[in-house]
This record gives structure tokens, C-alpha cells and sequence, in this order.
């Protein structure tokens, strides 16, 4: 935690154990103790993510200095349930129905695979309106990206007046978020709004829109190699993840809806639009 490395969840894995707890007592054993304790009926997806992912970056690190023994964790094996993704109408309904200070960053999610706190973070000075495009200096697994969005999402993004600096998403009262590690919950309220007036469940929650954005850009564009570059994926299991099964007709469905992933940044048919709308250029200090 103190060399920067993740902590959401090391605090009551920490707890659990206790002070004098080794590393090198930490087995598949000790684990699954951890999660009938901590977790209890909890997704196998949560387990890993929240229990065997920490632990395993813990020993990973002291392996690395030579403080302990490496070694594998065994993980749960994935939930057969399909994760949640939105159809081209779903998506609309929920747009239709939120609060307008949220535009932009449906905008970047659903457009852009922005996970909820790499969109809330977008500065102006990394916002390029004559090619409807975005870097991402800062993202969740470090490694920065351009993300290149499509007329429908370039739409959005500038449904509200662009301030002239700082980060594009703003409160209801025109403040920049206060981002956080692993954040999100700062839209959650107003999302939750909008999903219910959507009549959408509780199962769709800001993250989704990423699994979205996958489903949606690859049943266009058949690019596994594009989806990778913009999603930010180092590997490919990963993509895969996040790309689900669709019906053949969707892409279809989203180009009658506005929605081309074969024509993204400066191929988003953006024109005279975007030359109306864009700022003029400014000394930025």
C-alpha cells in the first residue's frame, strides 16, 4: 500500500489475518477461510477480484524483493451468468431519461469504453473536438490510451457548454468531481435515477456501459486488434471478457440508431459540426 499499489480492499483482508500473520502461511486453505468469513455467499467473481487478486499482489511484490516464496492462488471459477450489456434500445432509454450534467460521461463511456472514473477525470486540455477524441493519460491498469468516439457520442459529450479548463464532466452545480481511487459512485445517484426511469434493474450500473461499449464496437467492426488499442486491454482473455455474444442484427440496430463504430475520431462524419462547436484555440499555462 505504501509503494502506491492497490488498497480498496487490502483493509479487511489486513484485518482478517491480523498483525502476525506470515505470508508464507497464506495457502488456498487460509484463503478460503478468508472468504467463508469476509465474503460469505459472495460471487466467485467477487472473491477473486476482492480476496485472491490482493493477496496474490501482496506475494507477488515480497517474491519480487525477495521476502517470500512466489506462488500461485487458486481462483475461483467464473459465474456461468452473463454479465450485463445494453441493446442499442436500452441504451437510448437510459440517455433519454438522465440528467443532463451526466450527458457527457455516458458519452465517453458508451462511445468511448471510458471506465465511470476515467470519464469523470477527461480534462480539456486532453479533449480534442475537431477529432472527436480523448487521452487518457491516467487509467486503472497504467497504461494510457486515445479513445476515438462516434458521432452519437460526440454528441452527447458536447450536449452541455464545455468549460474552458479543467476536467469536461461536471456537477449539477458545475464543479469538477472529486475523483477517487477506483471511483464512480460520484454519478451513482444520478444514474440510478435515470436507470429507473428507464425502467432498467439494478444490475445496470455505470460499469456495464464498458461491457457495453466491447459488445457494441466489435458486432461493427469485427476489429479484436482495435477493440484491444481503445479498451486499454494488455490482454487478450481480458477483451474477450468484456466482448459478449450478440444477436447478428445488432449492429444493424445500432446503425439505425446513430450509433458507427466504423467511423470514429475524424471519420465520425463531424463536418461543419464540430468546426461550429469547437473552441477557439487558447494559451493554456
Amino acid at each position: 500500500m505504501n509503494a502506491g499499489g492497490e488498497s480498496r480492499f487490502l483493509g479487511r483482508i489486513l484485518a482478517h489475518f491480523g498483525p502476525d500473520a506470515m505470508l508464507g502461511a497464506i495457502d488456498n486453505a487460509a484463503i478460503n477461510a478468508a472468504a467463508a468469513a469476509l465474503y460469505p455467499g459472495a460471487a466467485n467473481a467477487t472473491i477473486n477480484r476482492q480476496l485472491i487478486t490482493p493477496i496474490s499482489a501482496v506475494v507477488n511484490m515480497a517474491a519480487a524483493e525477495g521476502l517470500a516464496d512466489p506462488r500461485r492462488f487458486k481462483r475461483r471459477k467464473g459465474d456461468p451468468h452473463r454479465t450485463r450489456w445494453l441493446t442499442p434500445a436500452e441504451a437510448e432509454a437510459l440517455i433519454a431519461a438522465a440528467p443532463a450534467h451526466i450527458l457527457p460521461a455516458l458519452g465517453f463511456m458508451l462511445g468511448g469504453g471510458c471506465r465511470c472514473s476515467e470519464a469523470l477525470g477527461i480534462d480539456m486540455k486532453d479533449f480534442y473536438p475537431a477529432t472527436a477524441q480523448a487521452w487518457l493519460p491516467d487509467t486503472k491498469n497504467g497504461h494510457p490510451r486515445m479513445i476515438s468516439l462516434p458521432r452519437r457520442a460526440f454528441d452527447l459529450v458536447r450536449a452541455q457548454p464545455l468549460p474552458d479548463l479543467g476536467p469536461l464532466c461536471r456537477t449539477p452545480r458545475g464543479a469538477p468531481y472529486v475523483l477517487r481511487a477506483n471511483g464512480g459512485g460520484q454519478i451513482s445517484a444520478a444514474f440510478a435515477q435515470a436507470r429507473a426511469a428507464a425502467g432498467l434493474g439494478p444490475d445496470v450500473t455505470p460499469h456495464v456501459l464498458r461491457h457495453t461499449w466491447a459488445t457494441w464496437y466489435y458486432a461493427q467492426t469485427k476489429d479484436f486488434g482495435g477493440l484491444l488499442d481503445l479498451g486499454g486491454w494488455q490482454k487478450a482473455d481480458m477483451a474477450q471478457r468484456y466482448r459478449k455474444i450478440a444477436p447478428a442484427n445488432l449492429a444493424a440496430q445500432l446503425f439505425d440508431l446513430g450509433w458507427d463504430f466504423t467511423a470514429l475520431g475524424d471519420r465520425a462524419g463531424l463536418g461543419d459540426h464540430a468546426r461550429a462547436k469547437a473552441p477557439p484555440l487558447r494559451l493554456v499555462t
